[in-house]
């Protein structure tokens, strides 16, 4: 088999992807590993023992201590893991920091909830339309595939139908836009049909977030944290909104996705109608998207960058101010450093998804990107480890040999980190003053620290209609125009890529 040489690169040769993963996992292998998800309602229960991993004199241990002696330890002792009578520690005696107790986003839909029966209607209408049998078809789909017409209605009785089963919910009416093309898209992405099935139709409920999105749409997520799924507003089916932009640009958003399989746009998996038949007579639209943040790594910061500086900051106080607050370009206080080829690989693939955008029309995209801190102390003080210090007082535990040519050999690993996903990288602390050129980006302090990315461009559905003409133009009289976020698309795309770059920077 191959492998890495010191520098990263394949002995054997071996193809720009395999060389670019082995590369990330040279890196990875400096971290810690995966922290695993904790129970549903991110609590520690009575029952099976606990296994927990530290690093003693440079090798991996683990030990299995009795799950009682954990209970109703609070968030403070697990993060230290320095529990009465437990002296696990790391190196040099310090007690080992482990990231905290991931707690999971949103209401769980559960029965008397107000949108339990439409999450019902959507389970149903999901489980018919990806479970019915469809014949093998080749991913060069008709022109037919993409038109605005391409719809399909199934009614489904409370007593059942041929085609669907009995149910305890209210009669209604299922609508799938454009099937073969999702499914195709489905595919593309390599979602296996029966686990997309489990993860939104399984027995778990669905959650609601709880603030819905600017456009007043709310978002539920699935309990497996894969799939975000947001209803569409009345307002967002009418022309120049959500539904109709995303059907006008389906045919190049599909070609774009498979000619580009490291593409960063948003990944979009479904998108269908529920119609009440009954006394409530309404509709109700959903589209199903990826969830970037799906991981077994705790996200501790998350920021939506657009380039543009107008209200560009949290609204929230700093002491309020958590893991789940996304922070804005006047918030971001990092640069974000890759290794060489990912990072080439990076601007290549942004160039490409805003020539995308930018020739539908499409304006208004962010960058969303989270952070996972290797080293858990950084979270809370983020205290750096100097540049190149891999024996920092706080500096995160290492595997054992043995373990890292495991690491690097099982293609399992490697193989998990893409662009924008799992990607080992160092951030570089930032601070802005007044000498800096621009109010986005400020000064490079030499603070380092270990990282885990995930990054993806989302809100590709904003076309520069009528109203944010207006919007533009009424903010220009008030504000810097090349502050503002409404912009016609090519002035967008050149801005976004401006600044996208100057934040993001090759790891020297």
């Amino acid at each position: 088999m191959e492998m890495p040489t010191v520098d990263g690169s394949l002995m054997d040769g071996g193809g720009d992807l395999v060389k670019m993963q082995r590369q990330a996992m040279l890196l990875s292998s400096k971290g810690l590993g995966k922290a695993r998800r904790s129970s549903v309602e991110g609590k520690l229960s009575n029952g099976p023992d606990k296994v927990y991993v530290w690093e003693s004199d440079g090798e991996v241990t683990c030990d299995v201590v009795d799950g009682n002696a954990v209970v109703g330890k609070g968030e403070e002792d697990l993060i230290s893991l320095h529990l009465d009578g437990i002296g696990l520690r790391g190196p040099r005696g310090l007690p080992l920091m482990l990231p905290r107790v991931m707690k999971q986003q949103g209401e769980t839909i559960s029965k008397g909830h107000k949108n339990y029966e439409l999450m019902l209607n959507l389970q149903l209408g999901i489980r018919h339309a990806v479970g019915r049998p469809a014949p093998v078809t080749s991913l060069d789909l008709k022109r037919s595939a993409f038109d605005p017409k391409e719809k399909v209605w199934t009614r489904f009785p409370s007593e059942g139908s041929k085609h669907t089963p009995p149910h305890q919910s209210c009669e209604f009416k299922w609508k799938d836009y454009c099937p073969l093309v999702f499914r195709s898209l489905r595919k593309l992405f390599k979602v296996d049909a029966a686990d997309y099935m489990l993860s939104i139709c399984g027995n778990d409920a669905l959650r609601e977030l709880s603030s819905p999105g600017k456009s007043g749409s709310f978002f539920y997520l699935t309990n497996d944290d894969r799939y975000m799924i947001k209803t569409i507003k009345k307002a967002e089916v009418k022309a120049s909104s959500f539904i109709p932009v995303l059907i006008r640009m389906l045919k190049a958003y599909y070609e774009h996705v498979r000619a580009f399989e490291n593409t960063l746009v948003a990944r979009f998996f479904g998108l269908h109608c529920v119609k009440l038949t009954g006394a409530i007579q309404r509709k109700v639209r959903f589209v199903i998207m990826g969830n970037l943040f799906c991981s077994e790594y705790f996200i501790h910061r998350r920021y939506d960058l657009k380039g543009s500086s107008h209200g560009r900051t949290t609204d929230k106080p700093e002491t309020e101010i958590d893991e789940n607050t996304t922070l804005k370009d006047l918030d971001l206080n990092f640069i974000f450093r890759l290794q060489k080829t990912w990072f080439q690989e990076f601007r290549r693939q942004v160039d490409r998804d805003c020539e995308l955008l930018e020739s539908e029309k499409i304006m208004d995209y962010s960058l969303l990107v989270g952070l996972h801190f290797r080293d858990a102390s950084s979270y809370g003080a983020l205290t750096p480890k100097s540049n190149g210090d891999s024996e920092s007082e706080y500096a995160v535990t290492r595997l054992s040999r043995a373990d890292m040519d495991d690491f690097l050999c099982d293609p399992a690993r490697w193989a998990s980190i893409k662009l924008g996903v799992n990607m080992p990288a160092r951030v570089e602390r930032m601070v802005r003053n007044s000498n800096c050129d621009s109010p986005l980006v400020g000064e490079a302090t030499g603070e380092f620290f270990d990282v885990i990315m995930f990054f993806g461009i989302i809100d590709i559905l904003q076309d520069y209609d009528i109203t944010k003409k207006i919007e533009h133009a009424y903010k220009s009289m008030h504000y810097d125009a090349t502050s503002i976020s409404a912009v016609d698309p090519r002035q967008y795309s050149r801005r976004f890529r401006d600044f996208i770059f100057k934040v993001f920077a090759e790891d020297t």
